[in-house]
């Protein structure tokens, strides 16, 4: 039974984190992108209140570490989300996931650089598979499309970069929350300030927002950005922390064959066949083994 309710969480979190590229190329076709992650955090945010209500989880962060909790607002939900859903202005939510695929990566050079944590020879191996991977990619794509591609890279990992320094600034702080409490508050903020800062900056005419659009930020925010979240740290408990990685080696491909069966868009064949490196390399990082290097300085 234990290993039909892994398999079942696993199932979930790749199909709703390979729709949710998808999605939010749909709404950031009608709904600039300041005001859609506003509204994505504002759908989400009764629930996660309704949530912390019902598990009686304080959404209040303890002492010492609520100032952090307002950094978290700002530059693990606030910037990185917005620079998500507008880098789907340049690029194909296909591309955007393989991008993001990459988050243990960076999550890898963060904690070494900055926590001193060991690292095997193997992770280095896949590190180093995985940044050649992806900039040969990059060179592919912008090679074989038009458009301001490079815009919506910087802003995909510009937001991983952000993921992965609260990651380490919350393994460094101890920073040991539910993951409800983690989100709700944080969540909640990101929303306002979102909402209020793309009403002034980007003008939104409410009027011209798509019925899609609107259903597509519902679905970021209600299901994905709940939903998705609670079942991968239920997979991560039940499983660890490995096997719950590996669902970054399957969502890019469910977005990829999403959009070539939505939009019909794909990438060249040379980026495809440079992916399937890309995946070793992320599979090599989560991957610890046995020789292990330690930074000392």
């Amino acid at each position: 039974m234990q290993k039909i309710i892994v398999f079942l969480l696993f199932c979930t979190v790749a199909l709703t984190w390979g729709t949710t590229w998808l999605s939010m190329r749909i709404a950031v076709e009608t709904i600039p992108p300041l005001f859609a992650t506003g509204m994505r955090f504002m759908f989400a945010a009764p629930f996660l209140m309704i949530i912390s209500y019902v598990c009686k989880k304080n959404i209040i962060f303890p002492k010492g570490q609520r100032l952090f909790q307002f950094v978290i607002a700002v530059f693990y939900f606030a910037i990185p989300f917005t620079m998500m859903i507008y880098s789907e202005i340049y690029v194909t939510s296909g591309l955007a996931a393989v991008i993001f695929s990459t988050m243990p990566v960076v999550v890898l050079i963060f904690s070494a650089l900055f926590l001193r944590e060991k690292v095997s020879l193997r992770q280095i191996t896949g590190l180093s598979i995985s940044i050649i991977s992806l900039i040969c990619i990059f060179i592919s794509e912008v090679n074989n499309k038009t458009g301001d591609i490079w815009k919506g890279v910087i802003a995909l990992v510009f937001a991983l970069v952000c993921h992965a320094i609260i990651y380490t600034q919350c393994k460094k702080r101890d920073c040991s929350v539910s993951v409800i409490t983690f989100n709700t508050l944080p969540c909640f903020f990101a929303g306002m300030m979102l909402l209020v800062f793309g009403y002034f900056v980007e003008k939104p005419n409410v009027e011209l927002f798509s019925l899609t659009s609107v259903l597509a930020i519902l679905y970021l925010g209600a299901f994905a950005g709940v939903f998705g979240i609670l079942c991968y740290f239920e997979l991560q408990k039940k499983s660890g922390a490995f096997r719950a990685s590996l669902v970054f080696l399957v969502f890019p491909l469910i977005a990829l064959s999403l959009e070539k069966y939505i939009y019909g868009d794909m990438l060249s064949f040379s980026s495809i066949f440079l992916v399937i490196f890309l995946i070793v390399g992320v599979f090599f990082t989560i991957t610890p083994g046995d020789n292990s290097i330690k930074n000392n300085q």
